[in-house]
């Protein structure tokens, strides 16, 4: 299937937050850079510390597209731990050894049923919310895993899955070409909408105020979506110690960067409003 944003040389642009939900640092400076600033949307840890705060700010904040961010590696579950126990630990979290558990899920038929109960549970949990499901994506690009991709897909019928992150940075991730052309294929066979280009990803946790604007003075025709980490306060997880969540707060907020947008005739929106124009 063709989407008509692939026929035009108009750009249009997704302005996302990453890891809604995981701290209250990171839900208000999503309301924050919405309110204020050029974010369009926020992709929802259903299972993170703050997630009944986020969804509280979201509820008022109409506007804002919320999608889930299935989390599958190093964050927590929210199935059980004796309903998932070749997934998480004692704990009901999820590790951080991707490349030996998408190895197990692809073989493993036990492991595959583990994780369809996982990521339904997932879904369910965010429609239980009332949120509008804008769009989604996984914590750290897994659904680039044919497995994860094939029940999301199957399973995100039951929940109005209409678009889905395609982490697809210009230039970038070389060995992962064959997997972003499979990935990119089984979208538009399901029809699902998905960006063309993506960027955030060479940049991870320093996408401050000189970085938004490169990547807009080099935005590409067609639909892209911007990802970024922010926050009102840095060091949030291990994981990210390097992360500079306060400068990627202060880019969002950035006058240049608003009139940088405007200036190029770039249309900014949710998911959910390409989806109506595709």
């Amino acid at each position: 299937m063709t989407f008509s944003h692939r026929q035009s040389a108009i750009r249009r642009l997704i302005i996302n937050a990453d890891d809604y939900g995981l701290d209250l640092a990171v839900n208000a400076a999503v309301e924050q850079a919405h309110v204020d600033g050029v974010l369009t949307t926020a992709s929802l840890m259903i299972g993170a510390p703050a997630v009944a705060d986020a969804v509280e700010r979201a509820q008022r904040l109409p506007r804002l597209g919320i999608g889930l961010h299935l989390v599958l590696a190093d964050g927590p579950a929210v199935s059980p731990h004796e309903t998932i126990p070749d997934l998480v630990d004692a704990s009901g979290r999820f590790g951080d050894h991707m490349a030996r558990d998408g190895f197990r899920f692809f073989f493993l038929p036990r492991v595959r049923r583990q994780l369809a109960i996982e990521i339904r549970g997932q879904f369910e949990a965010f429609r239980s919310t009332g949120l509008a499901l804008d769009h989604v994506n996984a914590h750290k690009h897994f659904h680039l895993h044919p497995t994860v991709l094939s029940l999301i897909l199957d399973i995100g019928r039951d929940y109005g899955l209409k678009a889905v992150r395609l982490p697809r940075e210009p230039g970038t991730a070389p060995l992962l070409a064959p997997w972003l052309v499979l990935t990119r294929q089984r979208l538009r066979a399901a029809n699902i909408l998905h960006n063309d280009a993506m960027f955030g990803l060479s940049a991870t946790g320093a996408m401050d105020e000189a970085a938004l604007l490169t990547t807009i003075e080099k935005l590409p025709p067609g639909l892209s979506e911007i990802y970024l980490h922010p926050a009102t306060r840095r060091s949030l997880t291990p994981t990210m110690s390097d992360y500079r969540h306060d400068d990627e707060l202060a880019a969002l907020l950035s006058p240049k960067v608003c009139d940088a947008i405007t200036q190029r005739g770039i249309v900014t929106g949710r998911w959910a409003d390409f989806v109506e124009h595709q």
